[in-house]
């Protein structure tokens, strides 16, 4: 009896039978493309949320990074589903713009005063001692004779 169930179970189970499902009556899914206006906006009216470093844009609060290749097509690379979709090929387009003019009016111009300002930073100990060391030497080897005036030609003026 325990032989006859177990086929009658495993007969069961050989007669689960899956649905049919007309693959030809789905409507077809059009590509979802992500809506990157928010980060066109953002880029000229909030240029300081973002920061570019190795070819990488980054949005500081999000944490988004994005990489332009040349032709001007954008990798997004994100912790969320963003990075999942791709950006439309209208769309791109103005965000390059954006991209390249952000970078060309406001990240070119704070990199230049960064590096400016570098060159006049108070250095460590360090090298403030090899500067002191080498002025001194130079001041050693320019070192001139001292000059003597006779004493003929310097004429004292006697208080009266």
């Amino acid at each position: 009896m325990c032989g006859r169930n177990r086929g009658e179970a495993s007969n069961q189970q050989r007669k689960t039978a899956m649905t049919y499902m007309n693959v030809a009556s789905t409507p077809p899914r059009r590509t979802h493309y992500l809506d990157v206006s928010p980060m066109i906006s953002a880029l000229q009216f909030q240029p300081a949320d973002f920061e570019y470093k190795h070819d990488w844009l980054r949005h500081v609060p999000s944490r988004h990074r994005f990489h332009f290749d040349q032709s001007g097509q954008v990798t997004i690379d994100a912790v969320c589903g963003c990075a999942g979709h791709s950006v439309s090929s209208e769309q791109g387009e103005e965000l390059f713009t954006a991209f390249k003019t952000w970078r060309q009016s406001y990240w070119r111009p704070l990199e230049i005063d960064r590096e400016f300002a570098s060159h006049f930073r108070t250095p460590n100990a360090w090298v403030r001692l090899f500067r002191d060391v080498r002025m001194a030497l130079r001041r050693f080897m320019r070192r001139a004779d001292p000059i003597t005036v006779p004493a003929e030609a310097v004429t004292m003026a006697h208080a009266e």
